[in-house]
């Protein structure tokens, strides 16, 4: 039977976009269908992480942080301003005009590497073909291999269903024409934290509602807990352990509010919030990605069940990103997108599963690699510490921002590099120091025996590593 494409990639975020352009380079015939549209109706390539995500929250963080510290900042520096306005409606045009360039790079490249993209919502039906409806209009084709890259979208909460731009998701929150003067926030996890910050740094009053009654459960907890305290020193207002019962819409026109009722352990509790965003997380898009017929296999979390090359229960089937297993990260989509393109086309290619760092873009940022403390202690793995601050870190003191430090796990015989541990400034670029490391196997000693650039900030993973044996330079330990 005649097949269409060598390659049929189903999304264009950064799972799907990649494992088109890399398979398009190892000379497959590829095609890659997406049914993303912006507001103007029209294609817009990038998934979520471009459209709504990634790239739009990370200009408004930097905008917004900008803005703080013109109002809070500069004068710590000698410069002495008049008073500093908030232009939102130009703040977001930038972020508009950022994610424009990006998703209309991602359009080019596939351009310029042959693929052939088409609009439209793709369907896998048996024996490899794929039906893509647009509208009226319905089409099928066919190929050797299929590559899900269906992504992920925001958990909806019947006790706080999206209404009236009042209760939004994440997208939502991303394009407020107004900063509101208080906002609620359910989740304190990655998506809560950076938007909070974002509306708080804007003059918003914020409060986050977290469920669990412990913060950041998957961070290390001393990074977890120092960061809890800067950001109730910079005003969010995070409570613990509040689990949301109910919303109410109360007002009419432009004095419409949102009531959440919650409970704590106190009680009961009512607060009234003039928007509130919904941050609890992602679920797959599996639901409609595949017809019965195509028989592939989800687990009980409705993810795509891969095995450990992303190879899906039907033979030529691969998924990738959100739709399978492991952490909703976008570099996490990539890489896979990067092996599944090598195996169909005959080489090498894997992934290491146990090094994918995580970040969260905050003020401080936190970042992390391998495991946390509490999980080696779980494990009884014998290890050992190196932790250096940030505020004896000179570069961080002539840029007046020495909140945070770094943390070095090694296990306690080998010296092998267990997890690296970092909030502060710039945490999301120091991480990748940590990742090649690790990733190249070092030991704390190899980190230690590494000449670092003075003054940087990333020397304080050279002195976190020498704290490991006692011999960090720049602050005081306690002798062996």
């Amino acid at each position: 039977m005649s097949v269409d494409f060598d390659v049929i990639v189903i999304g264009a975020g950064p799972a799907g976009y990649v494992a088109a352009i890399r398979c398009a380079q190892l000379g497959l015939k590829t095609a890659c269908v997406d049914n993303w549209l912006n507001e103007k109706g029209e294609p817009s390539l990038g998934g979520t992480c471009l459209n709504v995500g990634c790239i739009p929250s990370k200009a408004l963080l930097q905008s917004s942080e900008m803005f703080e510290q013109a109002n809070n900042d500069f004068k710590n520096h000698g410069i002495k301003l008049g008073s500093v306005e908030l232009d939102l409606k130009t703040m977001m045009a930038r972020k508009n005009k950022v994610v424009a360039e990006l998703t209309q790079g991602i359009s080019a490249l596939l351009k310029a590497n042959k693929i052939e993209t088409k609009t439209g919502t793709a369907k896998l039906l048996a024996d490899k073909k794929i039906k893509i409806t647009d509208g009226g209009n319905k089409t099928v084709i066919s190929a050797d291999n299929i590559i899900i890259a269906s992504g992920s979208s925001s958990v909806q909460l019947a006790n706080a269903p999206l209404t009236e731009n009042l209760i939004v998701d994440s997208s939502g929150a991303l394009a407020f024409t107004e900063v509101p003067a208080r906002v609620g926030v359910i989740g304190a996890g990655v998506i809560g934290l950076e938007l909070g910050s974002v509306w708080r740094r804007l003059g918003s009053e914020v409060v986050v509602l977290e469920a669990q009654d412990v913060f950041l459960p998957a961070a290390d907890q001393q990074i977890a807990r120092d960061a809890q305290r800067a950001f109730k020193k910079q005003g969010l207002d995070i409570r613990l352990n509040a689990r949301l019962l109910e919303t109410k819409i109360s007002g009419s026109g432009k004095n419409k509010q949102v009531e959440v009722i919650y409970q704590d352990e106190k009680g009961n509790q009512s607060v009234v919030f003039d928007k509130l965003i919904v941050a609890v997380g992602r679920r797959a898009n599996s639901e409609h990605v595949c017809d019965e017929e195509a028989e592939l296999l989800l687990d009980e979390r409705c993810y795509i069940h891969v095995n450990e090359k992303c190879e899906t229960s039907q033979p030529g089937v691969y998924a990738i990103g959100d739709v399978v297993r492991g952490p909703m990260l976008a570099h996490k989509g990539s890489e896979e997108a990067m092996m599944v393109a090598e195996l169909i086309a005959g080489k090498h290619g894997s992934i290491n599963y146990d090094l994918i760092p995580a970040v969260i873009y905050t003020h401080p940022e936190i970042a992390w690699v391998g495991k946390t403390e509490q999980q080696l202690k779980a494990a009884g793995e014998n290890y050992n510490v190196g932790s250096f601050p940030f505020v004896a870190s000179g570069r961080a003191k002539a840029q007046g921002d020495t909140a945070g430090l770094v943390k070095v796990l090694s296990q306690s015989v080998t010296d092998r590099i267990l997890g690296v541990h970092i909030m502060g400034s710039h945490a999301s670029e120091l991480i990748a120091q940590a990742v090649i490391a690790m990733e190249l196997g070092a030991s704390a000693e190899d980190i230690a025996l590494t000449i670092f650039a003075h003054p940087s900030l990333s020397e304080a993973l050279h002195e976190a590593a020498l704290a490991v044996d006692n011999r960090a330079i720049h602050i005081m330990q306690k002798k062996s």
